[in-house]
């Protein structure tokens, strides 16, 4: 950051005037003490009598396996997994004596080579960071950070130097799509609006991420609330609304605490309130708490709640672009959609459409999880490779372990597998393949994955989420559930195929809700792309992967098997019987199927199959 990072041209490059250390404070690396770090970094400065040296704290940078992260600026060292017991000696041999702490560095899984620098790091450095620009390398309860790096200069263009016509046709011409999902042209649901009539118009942030395993909304409010809160801004300009709503879930509360902060800070420089920018622009904004309900993030169920309503949607149209909250003309955009707009605005149309793909422009992130070396938020040019996402930037499979499938879009997304690795990644590419691009969740699995369990598990979550307004949902996912269950239970009949793909398709096609009409996307795509496990598990009784509890037999190696007893004395029904030297046995009678003695072995003498 310019304003705090001045270097001092009649020296050498490794001193500077001043210093600025910067440790993640996103909600993943404060769950391993960041705070701590940052106020004993600060003590142990001051302690030190060091000048011109401070301590600042960012958002999340993405790389969440590797917090607490801190990164040393102007020289971009990047510091992993910091603990408490580092914080005297990364003060005292970096800052104090110009020795960069080595052992800090991130070392690459794969080559073992340590990197100090966070631009070298193959997990950024194959990023194309638009959306998550800001993330990591400001303060986000400093308005003056966010000012610092252009922040607010879209609006006062806006406002000053286009008409609301002008900037939904920029919108319009970058190519911008909605990122919570169905990827609907952002400047087609704006002009909508704005040529309703009434006079009363709203604009809703969507920031109800309701995905297991996904965080990227959570982690960009926490890291760059400003540059939603502009995206606001802008969208209430081109529809002409003057009040706004942030619709953010209570289980965030690092998030809804750093909105408010923010919405406070805008208020109190004019970029909130009445006569923006000297202009005839009013336009300010409430913050709402849901309750959590995953389908609280599809459009009319989130209305509904925000009107003090249960979170259930309702047929359309009148689409909330018509006819929204309070029955009034409503544009509703996802966190990430939001943010994107500032720089569009800033940087132009035909830059934002020179990235991606002819019908999906721009960049995407997702929240990489699973099983992955590199797990965190990934920011990347629509079109690119899964495989590309999976290696380059994850950093492949770990253990040695072969990939297995990937699912893109949350619960309600398909299962890939690896002969489409090489798949681009862009809405139309997804769909056609079973899968969704989905708000950003992608989860990866390796051959330890049972794909029947897979289904099942994402099943038992869209299911339990169902608002059971519909009958195809609330009955539909029931059913698919149940029978999901019995092949796992080794219950599962030949039939049982034919009969989920029937169901499935009902509940696809007879769902009211955009939830309901994708819930059976697990169980399709894995029926599609591992029909033969489907197969192994109801005609054979097996779970090829070793997972599904009732298809199991544990017995054990007597050639491995060194009768040391540890899994005897484990074992919690007393299934295992043996004397020292002699191997021991597992009597299958009394066999509960837990894996204890399979996880205690030391010598891969328990055999799973």
């Amino acid at each position: 950051m310019k304003s705090k990072v001045m270097k001092n041209e009649n020296s050498n490059n490794s001193f500077y005037d001043q210093r600025v250390i910067f440790v993640c404070q996103g909600t993943g690396c404060v769950s391993a003490k960041a705070d701590q770090i940052y106020a004993a970094l600060t003590d142990e400065i001051k302690r030190l009598g060091l000048k011109n040296v401070s301590v600042e704290f960012t958002g999340c940078h993405g790389f969440c396996q590797q917090g607490p992260i801190v990164v040393i600026e102007p020289e971009g060292i990047f510091y992993a997994k910091v603990d408490m017991k580092d914080v005297s000696e990364l003060v005292s041999s970096h800052l104090r004596d110009g020795q960069p702490l080595k052992r800090l560095y991130y070392h690459d899984p794969t080559t073992g080579k340590a990197i100090s620098t966070y631009q070298q790091i193959p997990f950024y450095k194959e990023q194309q960071r638009i959306i998550l620009r800001n993330c990591g390398h400001i303060n986000p309860e400093k308005i003056d950070d966010y000012l610092a790096v252009g922040g607010y200069n879209a609006i006062k263009k806006a406002l000053l130097k286009m008409t609301p016509e002008q900037v939904i046709d920029e919108v319009k011409r970058s190519g911008l799509r909605g990122r919570g999902g169905a990827g609907f042209p952002t400047a087609h649901k704006w002009r909508i609006c704005r040529k309703c009539v009434d006079t009363e118009k709203y604009v809703i942030c969507n920031g109800d991420e309701g995905d297991p395993g996904a965080f990227m909304d959570r982690s960009i409010i926490e890291a760059d609330p400003h540059s939603v809160i502009e995206g606001m801004i802008i969208a209430a300009y081109a529809i002409g609304a003057a009040v706004g709503y942030i619709y953010v879930r209570a289980e965030y509360p690092l998030a809804v605490r750093r909105f408010r902060i923010a919405v406070k800070e805008a208020k109190e420089q004019r970029f909130l309130g009445k006569n923006i920018f000297g202009s005839d622009f009013n336009f300010s904004i409430g913050i709402k708490e849901g309750a959590g309900a995953f389908v609280g993030g599809e459009e009319t169920g989130l209305i509904a709640a925000l009107e003090g309503k249960r979170a259930m949607p309702c047929s359309r149209p009148p689409y909330p672009a018509q006819s929204g909250f309070r029955s009034k003309p409503t544009v509703i955009n996802n966190v990430k959609t939001l943010a994107s707009v500032p720089v569009i605005i800033t940087r132009g149309s035909e830059w934002y459409a020179s990235i991606g793909t002819e019908t999906s422009k721009g960049t995407a992130v997702f929240a990489l999880t699973g099983k992955i070396a590199n797990s965190g938020l990934v920011e990347v040019p629509m079109g690119i490779k899964l495989r590309q996402i999976i290696y380059d930037i994850g950093g492949g499979i770990p253990d040695g372990k072969k990939f297995k499938a990937v699912q893109t879009g949350g619960p309600s997304g398909g299962c890939l597998p690896a002969n489409l690795l090489d798949l681009p990644v862009d809405y139309e590419s997804l769909t056609e393949a079973g899968s969704i691009m989905g708000s950003g969740g992608m989860i990866v699995m390796d051959e330890d994955s049972c794909m029947v369990d897979i289904a099942k598990y994402f099943l038992e979550f869209t299911h339990s989420e169902s608002c059971g307004k519909c009958t195809p949902c609330r009955v539909g996912s029931q059913h698919l559930l149940r029978m999901l269950t019995e092949i796992t239970e080794g219950k599962g009949t030949p039939a049982h195929i034919d009969k989920l793909e029937q169901v499935a398709m009902t509940v696809k096609q007879g769902s009211l809700c955009g939830l309901g009409q994708t819930a059976p996307n697990s169980v399709l795509s894995t029926i599609k792309y591992f029909r033969d496990e489907y197969r192994k598990h109801i005609e054979e009784k097996k779970c090829p992967a070793g997972v599904c509890k009732n298809l199991i037999e544990f017995r054990i190696n007597e050639e491995k098997c060194t009768a040391c007893g540890i899994c005897k004395n484990n074992c919690p029904s007393g299934a295992i019987e043996g004397k020292k030297k002699i191997a021991h046995k597992i009597i299958v009678e009394r066999c509960t199927r837990c894996g204890v003695c399979y996880d205690v072995c030391s010598f891969n003498a328990i055999v799973k199959g």
